[in-house]
């Protein structure tokens, strides 16, 4: 840029005129220079104040945008009246929040409402579906739709956990427990850069208002022995009277093929839009409650059951590419409440002091309960002896001094497996266990399995069961978050394990 300045014009009546005989070749020289200088720090001034209010505006008055496609607009077409008619909003612009960008207050008209469409902002778009397993499958299911959110341009709303087998062996039902209060939300909000929501943030928990809905019904889509949506409890604690409208035989992962009830994400997600809907629209069942026969709801949308769902192959968690590990379910810390409670019990475990450091340690995860019905020989023939065990225990230890130099010397088991025989064993080997004799009592009956979780999750190295879901989790997350080393030991027959 050239800062010389322009001629010096002055009036010819000027004592400083340049025509004058008074005003010297240096004199002239001079003013010019100044003047040359005061241009150059004026523009420079100029610069430095631009650059300020652009960095002020940038940081103060920048909105980001959610940018949500409407994937839903009602159709003119013959099921025009059929689907609901949500105003479209493209380029909604939502004012950020100085302390988390995904805010729910955000992303909701305000506090949680009687019903929950109160609450939904119209511009935007919502999905959910619903529990119906134990708890790792109902974890896996969650990650499941919260993926599909992400690919749909959707807010996952993510309903509570219900007992299903916690239940085993209680007196009185055991309560359901929040999402969030077994996951850290914020955490998973800021590692993932999507919205993630509660249902507690959307319907008031101590509402008594029932909820009319329309839901796809993928269960008898994908599989042929049972004629009804997958059945789940928690629309009833959320108080929903659910419209069910079965889903296209196109969803299934392998057509007419009986043994296997997966459908896929890019399957799942086409029904998210508009012209799949209308396409594939057939009459929705009558809700149980209300008799109500409603199309998918355009606005919150929502599956019967997720858990059955994958891009390629049946039961990919445990691969690499999966997209619901890699892009939720890694993401998915424990709240520090669980955190801190499964350090106490690893220490107290280990004989070292509660609130000090937790030594390395290679936790163990053995699955037998359920797993007996599937044996077809006798189970001390099917399951996994202590021995077999303990080879892939040294296999771990062995591997992880070679490759991080840590000797470990600190083992614990958790497991189902009620025969105080073969806890003797384990006691043989010198392996540890948390002492869950008064969790339920101090906390509550769902903290057990949390806590056991959680400790299965933190260890240099972990030895799980193939085939259990729960050992699948906490491999993939041994290997993700500590950077472990991980076996799965097989069984089903005597030398099973064998390598």
């Amino acid at each position: 840029m050239d800062f010389r300045s322009p001629p010096l014009r002055l009036s010819t009546d000027s004592e400083y005129s340049l025509n004058s005989l008074s005003f010297s070749g240096k004199e002239a020289q001079r003013v010019t220079a100044r003047v040359k200088w005061h241009g150059i720090l004026a523009v420079c001034l100029l610069l430095v104040v631009l650059s300020f209010v652009g960095t002020f505006a940038f940081l103060f008055w920048t909105p980001y945008s959610l940018r949500l496609s409407t994937p839903f607009s009602s159709p003119h077409d013959d099921v025009s009246s059929a689907v609901e008619d949500i105003p479209s909003a493209q380029d909604h612009i939502v004012e950020p929040s100085v302390l988390d960008p995904w805010d729910p207050k955000l992303l909701l008209n305000g506090s949680p409402t009687a019903q929950f469409r109160d609450n939904l902002k119209p511009e935007l778009r919502y999905i959910t579906s619903w529990p119906g397993a134990g708890w790792t499958n109902d974890v896996m299911t969650y990650a499941n739709m919260i993926y599909l959110g992400f690919i749909t341009d959707r807010i996952p709303v993510v309903p509570m956990f219900t007992p299903s087998h916690i239940n085993a062996g209680a007196t009185t039902p055991v309560p359901t427990i929040a999402f969030g209060e077994v996951f850290d939300i914020p955490r998973m909000r800021t590692l993932t850069g999507k919205a993630i929501l509660e249902w507690s943030d959307v319907k008031a928990s101590e509402s008594e208002a029932v909820d009319e809905i329309g839901c796809w019904n993928v269960w008898e889509a994908v599989q042929y022995r049972e004629h009804f949506p997958r059945r789940s409890t928690g629309p009833e604690h959320l108080n929903l009277d659910i419209s069910y409208t079965r889903a296209p035989s196109w969803v299934k992962l392998i057509p007419d093929f009986e043994h296997d009830p997966h459908a896929t994400f890019w399957s799942l997600a086409r029904l998210a839009f508009p012209q799949a809907l209308r396409e594939n629209l057939v009459t929705p069942l009558a809700s149980p409650l209300h008799g109500v026969s409603l199309p998918p709801d355009a606005h919150m949308l929502c599956y019967d059951y997720l858990y059955y769902v994958c891009a390629q192959q049946p039961y990919e968690y445990d691969t690499d590419y999966t997209p619901a590990w890699r892009y939720v379910a890694q993401y998915m810390h424990w709240v520090p409440s669980i955190q801190n409670l499964a350090n106490i019990y690893l220490n107290r475990a280990f004989g070292v002091p509660e609130d000090g450091p937790t030594p390395p340690y290679i936790a163990i995860h053995v699955r037998h309960s359920d797993f007996g019905y599937q044996c077809k020989v006798p189970l001390e023939e099917c399951f996994a002896s202590i021995p077999v065990i303990a080879r892939r225990v040294r296999e771990v230890q062995d591997q992880v001094m070679e490759e991080k130099g840590i000797a470990v010397n600190h083992i614990i088991m958790t497991s189902d497996e009620k025969d105080e025989a073969w806890w003797q064993q384990v006691a043989d080997q010198n392996w540890r266990t948390p002492d869950h004799s008064g969790t339920k009592e101090l906390y509550s009956h769902w903290h057990p399995v949390l806590i056991d979780a959680a400790i299965q999750s933190g260890g240099v190295g972990f030895v799980g069961t193939w085939g259990s879901t729960m050992s699948i989790m906490a491999k993939r997350r041994v290997e993700s978050w500590q950077g472990g080393i991980t076996r799965l030991v097989k069984w089903g027959s005597v030398g099973a394990d064998d390598h």
